[in-house]
């Protein structure tokens, strides 16, 4: 953004970049064994109902978590337009996803690691505890260092969650269905996740951004209660 003075066509043209060496990764680095997909195609044939139907309950709850966590969450680029709103520059504004990211980055792995210790939900709920408090952060927060730092608790709760959540997905559903269970599980969020951005942004044009991040911290508290519901009516400690 400095370099070129902020010329986003080009910014935009210069991150196809490395868009096109992750599908390049992809094309060259990525094989599937042709035995497994002969053996996941017949363990599919032999469903009774091919698709969704053939999902367990325990897939169908962690829709539900999925659900409720991604209506407390909406899209970054509110966090972009907080820190702007905060006094960062805007060729300095890509930096909050950098906060963002990088502390995703850092606690993606350990939660993992965690996970596999100790209950999937209990990060969830932590996950979700940490989004309340970025809310608050973001929603209160009178200068640029609140607004940053309700940007890095928001990276912390998506290290907590986005890789249990596919870990879930994962040991829920049968393995002939799982690229199924990925794709419905997606779909779901997905328009979840359209409808919060778009009451999010109703909210802050109505409203401002302190109304938008309440609401968020609103539904992160009723997220971390699905959570907990859940978790008691799946018997999970």
């Amino acid at each position: 953004m400095l370099w070129l003075n902020l010329d986003l066509r080009t910014v935009f043209w210069v991150a196809t970049i490395p868009a096109c060496l992750a599908v390049f990764v992809l094309w060259v680095g990525v094989r599937e064994p042709h035995q497994k997909i002969e053996r996941n195609n017949e363990l599919y044939r032999n469903l009774p109902w091919h698709g969704g139907g053939a999902l367990p309950p325990l897939f169908w709850a962690v829709v539900a978590v999925g659900t409720a966590l991604t209506m407390s969450r909406f899209s970054e680029a509110f966090l972009i337009l907080r820190a702007q709103e905060a006094g960062l520059g805007l060729a300095y504004l890509p930096l909050a996803l950098v906060v963002m990211n990088v502390v995703y980055a850092a606690t993606a792995y350990p939660a993992g690691a965690m996970s596999d210790r100790t209950s999937p939900f209990w990060l969830l709920a932590a996950g979700c505890a940490v989004l309340l408090g970025a809310d608050a952060a973001l929603a209160y927060g009178d200068d640029l260092a609140w607004s940053l730092g309700g940007v890095a608790l928001w990276g912390l709760h998506m290290g907590l969650t986005q890789g249990v959540l596919a870990a879930l997905v994962a040991a829920a559903a049968p393995e002939a269905l799982r690229a199924t269970a990925f794709g419905l599980f997606n779909l779901v969020t997905g328009l979840v996740a359209v409808a919060a951005s778009s009451l999010a942004g109703l909210l802050w044009q109505a409203f401002g951004s302190q109304a938008t991040f309440a609401a968020g911290g609103v539904f992160a508290m009723l997220a971390l209660f699905g959570i907990a519901a859940l978790a008691s009516m799946l018997k999970i400690r």
